[in-house]
């Protein structure tokens, strides 16, 4: 194919034209389909991303006694934070 490069050259030049090909039409086809395929808002049936938040009666070991001092420190804690 060209005559300045060796053989091995033209063989790692065709496959790496081939997976750049492979690469832009595996993007397309992700971009087409996230243009055209709205799934339904109702329509996830997964696993929560979060779970849901048991009480703290669920298990002796979830719970924490704070001093008097400690929920203050708490507090003050949880005032410093911005609330956006």
């Amino acid at each position: 194919m060209f005559p300045t490069i060796s053989l091995v050259q033209e063989i790692g030049l065709a496959v790496l034209i081939v997976a750049a090909l492979a690469w832009v039409l595996g993007l397309g086809h992700m971009l087409w389909d996230a243009r055209f395929h709205h799934p339904e808002p109702g329509a996830y049936e997964g696993v929560a991303v979060i779970p849901a938040q048991r009480s703290a009666a669920t298990h002796p070991m979830e719970s924490v006694e704070l001093t008097e001092a400690e929920e203050e420190a708490f507090a003050g804690l949880i005032r410093t934070i911005p609330l956006r």
